[in-house]
């Protein structure tokens, strides 16, 4: 089904992109995989390149454009190309509605320069080992002391967590409050009594560093504070949008990467001399999931202008993270059974592709938490 949503600019965009993927990235997966990290070299190569950071103001090197057709042809294309690990994701779907839609002036002269130009990596601190999907959970504190907070607690499953220069802390600066207690706290890298834990070992996206992080009466001034205090959960859930939507945005052309790659693989595998594609049930299988990655693409398309328009709701990013991530697992469990033993070997790029889909269905909140977001709204 042919697209209609991208202007030329977007294709100028996606050639800069897929050249990127295609040179800075693609021929480094196996090394990336192994080390569990990507390098800091491709980092700066895709600031250089304008692929991060676009959103903020030029005079912080951005364009002071907001558009997420953008952030959606870098995750088509470096799908496309077969790479992986690099965390651009977090830095433009997630990161940039805090570091450019919430701080100071003084802040923003502070960490958008290194952060435009991939000098500086981000990564958000919310999840910890009591407290995943649920927020108000949270037991990491931010005690005020002067012109200072102190933080003791915990993070887990930290994405950037192990190369990130700067985290954004959600922490309860008044803890007997819950939710209307909790606070957004920049926490740089060399600051005394931060401390990184384990790489964590996951089943997939090994190349995409996750990590503990932990917090030892790490003082940081109050100036680091991003967004009003105590605001912090409200902050977090006007932004969560954003990050299912960039999730929904991974999963679309991920299934359509691993379409492909079966597509190939059906055409020239044979079976009693006959290409496996041409057997009646392998082909409904490949028709199937035709059919439902077209519509999966015009839904996410659709929400992506919604986005644009300042009109896409809580709601409408639950269900489209929660379809698409769901759909997502359905082709790519299907693809690898249609590659028979050989998906199971992990030298081919599908067993990669299903082990790195699992989890979309997790984080972003777990399907289950998106569909009784829903069904809440609902009255229900």
């Amino acid at each position: 089904m042919r697209r209609s949503i991208f202007e030329p600019e977007h294709e100028q965009f996606r050639a800069t992109a897929k050249a990127f993927f295609d040179t800075e990235c693609a021929p480094h997966v196996e090394e990336w995989e192994t080390a569990g990290k990507v390098s800091r070299q491709a980092w700066k190569r895709a600031g250089e390149l304008g692929l991060i950071g676009w959103e903020a103001p030029e005079e912080f090197g951005g364009l002071g454009l907001r558009d997420f057709r953008f952030n959606q042809i870098v995750s088509e294309e470096m799908f496309a190309t077969g790479s992986v690990g690099i965390g651009l994701g977090i830095q433009n779907d997630i990161m940039a509605s805090y570091l450019i839609g919430l701080t100071t002036d003084e802040q923003k002269k502070r960490w958008l320069p290194g952060y435009v130009r991939g000098e500086t990596i981000t990564a958000i601190g919310m999840s910890e080992p009591a407290a995943g999907s649920d927020l108000a959970g949270i037991k990491t504190t931010a005690r005020r002391e002067g012109d200072h907070y102190v933080i003791n607690g915990q993070k887990t499953f930290i994405s950037n967590g192990i190369l990130a220069d700067l985290v954004l802390v959600a922490a309860k600066t008044d803890p007997a409050a819950g939710r209307r207690g909790i606070s957004l706290i920049v926490v740089e890298s060399d600051t005394p009594g931060f401390t990184r834990g384990r790489k964590l070992d996951k089943i997939g996206q090994r190349a995409t560093d996750s990590a503990e992080l932990f917090f030892d009466d790490v003082r940081v001034p109050v100036e680091n504070l991003v967004g009003e205090e105590n605001r912090g959960f409200y902050h977090l859930v006007a932004n969560l949008p954003y990050e299912r939507l960039g999730i929904a945005t991974y999963a679309v052309p991920m299934a359509r990467r691993a379409l492909d790659l079966t597509l190939a693989y059906a055409t020239d595998r044979k079976a009693f001399g006959t290409a496996i594609g041409k057997f009646q049930v392998n082909r409904h299988f490949l028709a199937e999931m035709k059919t439902k990655l077209e519509v999966a693409q015009t839904y996410l398309d659709q929400c992506v202008l919604a986005a644009n328009a300042g009109e896409l709701t809580a709601e409408e990013a639950a269900g489209l993270k929660w379809w698409t991530s769901e759909v997502q697992w359905e082709i790519l469990d299907r693809c690898m059974q249609l590659h028979g033993g050989y998906g199971y070997i992990n030298e081919y790029e599908i067993a990669r592709l299903w082990r790195d889909s699992r989890v979309q269905r997790l984080y972003g909140g777990t399907t289950e938490i998106m569909k009784d977001l829903i069904g809440r709204s609902m009255g229900f």
